[in-house]
């Protein structure tokens, strides 16, 4: 609860029981112990707001905000009430009211420092930035403190930040900023470092990159001492900007002589450098080359300077792996232009080989050297792997044994080689034999490098698990550009081994949860996706791993679950955010402000959290909205409407983390930037597809069943014939988008193995559930036309709607002709599943909910033209008449659509039937591949799919049903 503690209330003793039982979660005897406090004082307006706060935790938002209401009318100003309605409008996600709060407390006490503080706060986390200077300013006035000046201050910036007109933020905001910082700095009065950054930033923002330069090369730059180099970094930014490479390079080139590891300033140094080079520079005739010293202006002064650093370093007693990579550098940059003949700094291949004697035991070998192996002609790729091999120190191998690593630094050096060879494509042109041959090398030396691991606790590796890892991925090789079914079993097995001896292992739970995708299992998925304990922001960057599946698989349970959980995190963002920004204030971090704000956009505007809201509102609807009736309660409740699109399409941030699966491919077959744009295109599109998809949905109970030609005027103005334009505008608009689809699935784009996972858009087209499914919001625009224009007009109209009815039943007596086939069959002892008759029940669970909605909004228009028919019979006497064809096809479409969901839920149990038959623990593996241990995994992982496929179908089984069941009530 509120901190209270210094609250010296006489009625605090009273409130404390209450506190308590907040605190402790025991909402029920807080309600009591207030209303019973309440009955004694009255006007003990804090008993009342915690009362509130138990309702608002039990449930009654309604009840606890009246109450709150009450409170604030009275306009308090005693600290305890004020800190638990605060709580209370925080928990009720309603900031805003928070400031009205101490906006009337300032009002009453208007020379309280605290309540002038609280209300800042209060505008800051509502981003009243405007209100926040004025804020800031008041406080100032009251009580003379820096700190308060520059919370106005930082709050101009904010407003010229948040500023629609660029020009604006330039000419008044920033402008206006400066000259308060200036008062300040003439009056002597700057104290902190925080002040500063502050002025700084104001200055940088202004593009007055000199007057910056001279602010942290001056007086006030020596109170930058919080961060190492914090003057120089910020000395060097500023020299880029105004495009001062002489004093850019002399000062890296002064930073590198203190610290010859510091890699960002070698590419400081080495840009300078060439800069100078193009520039023709020269150095002045008399004096300084440059204020902050000597420069270097050609290329033998850059060689010199980096061989000079290596001589330097060989004199160290601790190995440096600057100077070594700068060499690498250098040649890379050379190269490129062209120039390296000239300038002999050695060969790359011997250069490499060198840095792999020193530091080749060091697990970040390979990735130093991983981006300069492009200077390894590929005539000496095979010769440079033979020459590393040759120096690592492996036991003699005795006939027919391995020749093993004696140490954990042998271990490391042999991986390293290992890890490049696979980087160089060296085991691209073997066969399968030969990839076998080394899979099962790579076992044995992981079996083996197992023994050095020993003492490792569980939340550490194992030193070989890339050994593991780099089996696998050839293992994954032959599965998906092979075909070989078997390799996709053995990849999930070893995985599986690996996880039981480094339980904490992200790389073996992240390939494991894509292979189970790539097979149709969530089931395993859900627990390994809990288990790897994703922080923070992560559920965004590898959140998709799991989303992208969630619904697809038929485990619609736990996919509801996944698409909760990631929004919980979007959810609490806004008001997590809004405390990083209340702290940074408090502690004068304001340079971390606008990055918080700019981090809050960047989740705001993210494609993951478009695509789960997205995505869990139409899992809702499929689970909960059976009828037209419980569709509108649903739709009501999400407060969706086809009007409005909340997706801000121009601004959408992928912030996927590609590349989060290592890899070890070489660049040809790796991900490339082509890649991420085709990826995000390709999102965007299905994301588009989706969205209209759910807003035509929620725009079916919102058109009338009660139009009538003669009172066509009164309806527009109604406006239901706006509600009907709204769907026909939607339905063009998802036209544009399923042909933006159409074009790209065109190009038949193949992403790399381990690459982004494409959407489901290709099933959605290649099984028909997009004609079908569009069909359907065509078939709703001519329901409501009959609806307007009534029976006796409207013969043309029944005929395209008959019509319809018999297209709709072809495409879906199609599409449920895609769902047939064995989920899982055994075909020459070896195991083959089938995840895409899976992905097709899906669809067709998705489009047949559509269809039923659709039906009833049919149903629900032709019902009263029916009754009224009935009411001319009896009138007229007449023992029958003659009913419009629309009822007859109706009725028989009807029937159809019932046989044909019956059909597919025999089938569905036919695969229920099939796969609880499947005894794979009978199904003999006859696998010389792997171990007896390793062949037990096996078994464990095909248990594991198949359990999953069994869960996907009784969800898909159990939910057809209940489709059935309210077909069956579609009678006019």
């Amino acid at each position: 609860m509120a901190a209270r503690g210094h609250v010296q209330d006489p009625n605090d003793r009273r409130l404390r029981p209450i506190y308590d039982y907040l605190d402790n979660g025991n909402n029920k005897m807080a309600i009591q112990q207030a209303d019973k406090l309440l009955k004694k004082h009255k006007d003990l307006h804090c008993a009342k707001v915690l009362k509130a706060i138990g309702l608002q935790r039990t449930g009654k938002q309604d009840e606890a905000f009246t109450l709150a209401q009450e409170v604030t009318a009275l306009e308090p100003t005693d600290d305890n009430s004020l800190q638990a309605l605060t709580i209370l409008y925080r928990e009720m996600h309603r900031p805003e009211l928070v400031t009205k709060l101490y906006e009337a407390a300032v009002k009453k006490v208007p020379n309280s420092e605290e309540y002038h503080s609280h209300l800042f706060m209060a505008y800051a986390r509502v981003g009243e930035y405007k209100k926040m200077q004025q804020a800031g300013m008041a406080l100032y006035k009251i009580v003379p403190k820096n700190p308060y000046y520059f919370w106005s201050v930082m709050s101009l910036i904010m407003q010229s930040i948040s500023a629609q007109d660029e020009n604006l933020s330039k000419t008044m905001f920033l402008p206006l900023a400066e000259r308060m910082v200036e008062k300040m700095v003439k009056e002597d009065k700057i104290e902190a470092e925080a002040e500063v950054e502050l002025y700084y930033m104001i200055l940088e923002r202004l593009e007055k990159y000199q007057e910056a330069l001279d602010v942290v090369r001056g007086k006030l730059g020596e109170k930058l001492t919080s961060e190492l180099q914090s003057r120089e970094n910020k000395c060097m930014a500023m020299y880029k900007k105004l495009c001062k490479w002489p004093e850019c390079n002399a000062l890296s080139r002064r930073l590198l002589l203190k610290n010859s590891d510091d890699w960002q300033f070698y590419i400081t140094y080495f840009d300078s450098v060439f800069q100078l080079i193009d520039s023709s520079w020269t150095p002045p005739a008399e004096g300084e080359h440059s204020s902050e010293g000597e420069v270097h202006y050609s290329t033998e002064q850059a060689v010199k300077f980096v061989e000079e650093r290596i001589m330097e370093e060989a004199q160290n007693s601790r190995p440096l792996r600057g100077p070594y990579l700068a060499k690498l550098e250098l040649i890379r940059r050379l190269r490129h232009r062209g120039c390296n003949d000239e300038y002999k700094l050695g060969d790359p291949e011997e250069l490499m080989f060198q840095y792999f004697k020193k530091f080749g035991d060091k697990p970040c070998c390979f990735t130093d050297l991983k981006v300069f192996v492009d200077l390894l002609p590929s005539s000496q790729r095979t010769k440079f792997i033979s020459q590393l091999m040759g120096v690592i120190p492996l036991s003699a191998p005795a006939e027919g044994k391995l020749a093993l690593p004696a140490d954990i630094k042998a271990l490391q050096q042999h991986l390293c080689v290992v890890q490049l060879t696979r980087l160089l494509g060296l085991y691209r042109a073997t066969d399968k034999k030969q990839k076998l041959n080394l899979v099962r090398e790579l076992m044995l030396r992981y079996q083996h490098g197992l023994e050095f691991g020993k003492s490792c606790l569980k939340t550490e590796l194992q030193f070989s698990d890339y050994y593991c890892l780099l089996a696998v991925h050839l293992l994954l090789d032959m599965w998906l550009e092979a075909g070989e079914e078997m390799a996709v079993w053995q990849s999930l097995a070893l995985l599986e081994k690996g996880l039981t001896h480094s339980p904490s292992n992200a790389q073996f739970k992240l390939l494991l949860i894509r292979i189970y995708c790539m097979l149709g299992a969530f089931e395993p998925v859900v627990e390994l996706y809990s288990s790897l304990d994703a922080k923070h922001i992560q559920h965004d960057t590898i959140g998709y791993l799991l989303t992208r599946y969630a619904e697809s698989l038929g485990q619609y349970t736990a996919a509801s679950q996944s698409c909760n959980f990631a929004l919980r995190f979007f959810h609490s963002n806004q008001k997590d955010t809004s405390e990083y920004i209340i702290q940074a204030y408090k502690y004068g971090a304001f340079e971390k402000i606008p990055e918080f704000i700019a981090f809050r956009n960047r989740l705001n505007s993210s494609l993951h959290f478009a695509q789960v809201r997205t995505e869990r509102m139409l899992l809702d609807l499929l689970l909960e909205a059976n009828i037209s009736t419980s569709l509108e309660e649903s739709i009501k409740s999400m407060s969706l409407s086809p009007d409005e699109d909340d997706i801000p399409w121009k601004d959408l941030q992928d912030n996927r983390d590609l590349t989060v699966l290592f890899n070890w491919d070489p660049k040809d077959r790796n991900i490339s930037e082509e890649h991420r744009k085709l990826s995000l295109e390709e999102e965007k599109i299905w994301l588009k597809i989706r969205s209209l998809t759910l807003r035509l949905v929620s725009g079916l109970p919102t058109l009338s069943h009660t139009v009538h030609p003669k009172n066509s005027e009164k309806t527009a103005e109604n406006g239901v014939s706006s509600k009907i334009d709204t769907i026909r505008s939607l339905l063009q608009q998802l036209e544009a988008a399923v042909d933006s689809g159409q074009r790209f699935l065109e190009q038949k784009i193949q992403y790399p193995v381990l690459g982004p996972p494409p959407t489901r858009m290709a099933g959605f087209f290649s099984n028909g559930s997009c004609q079908c499914q569009t069909s359907l919001f065509y078939l709703v625009s001519d329901i409501y036309e009959l609806d307007t224009n009534g029976l006796e007009d409207s013969r043309e109209i029944q005929e395209r709607i008959g019509s319809s009815f018999k297209s709709l039943l072809e495409q879906l007596t199609d599409l449920s002709c895609k769902c047939k086939g064995d989920l899982m069959e055994v075909r020459d002892g070896i195991l083959k599943t089938h995840p895409n008759i899976l992905e097709n029940l899906v669809f067709f669970v998705e489009t047949i909910s559509i269809t039923l909605w659709v039906s009833s909004y049919c149903d629900s228009v032709l019902r009263p033209f029916k009754a009224s028919l009935q009411k001319k019979k009896k009138k007229k006497k007449e023992t029958s008449v003659v009913m419009p064809p629309v009822f007859t096809s109706f009725l028989d479409y009807v029937v159809e659509l019932q046989t044909l969901t019956s059909n597919v839920i025999d089938h569905i149990k036919g695969l229920e039937t099939i796969l609880t038959a499947l005894k794979l623990e009978e199904l003999s593996i006859d696998d010389t591949l792997l171990s007896q241990e390793e062949n037990k995994f096996t078994k464990t992982v095909q248990g594991k799919v198949q359990s999953s496929y069994q869960h996907s179908i009784q969800e898909i089984g159990e939910l057809l049903k209940k489709r059935l069941d309210t077909i069956k009530k579609l009678k006019i």
